[in-house]
């Protein structure tokens, strides 16, 4: 793995702060599954990633493939972007953070 790849792995690990168990549990949530950009009414974007999001975080850093880490570096990009546009107030019960928690960010908990 490259020094760039192994960049993206340590920011993906920052990035998502939820384990794989905890997010499979809210993605099988209405709420998880009401939010988010949906093609032709099916699954959203986030909520595929969120699967995938899953299955990486249990894939150990020797498996990655390039495809895993160019996945890795779009949930951090989402993230990032996502992040700076917080909406004021209560963010507990909103789309923006069950966004987020699609891909794998809870952004009510520190890390």
């Amino acid at each position: 793995m490259d020094a760039a790849a192994e960049r993206t792995v340590t920011a993906f690990r920052d990035a998502v702060n939820m384990r794989p168990r905890e997010l499979e549990r809210w993605l099988a949530t209405d709420a998880s599954q009401e939010v988010g950009q949906k093609k032709g009414g099916g699954e959203s974007t986030g909520h595929a990633s969120g699967r995938r999001v899953v299955t990486l975080l249990r894939t150990r850093k020797g498996d990655l493939t390039e495809d895993d880490v160019a996945h890795m570096r779009e949930v951090v990009s989402y993230v990032r972007r996502h992040r700076a546009q917080s909406p004021s107030g209560d963010a507990r019960d909103s789309p923006w953070r069950y966004s987020l928690m699609n891909w794998g960010h809870d952004p009510l908990r520190n890390s």
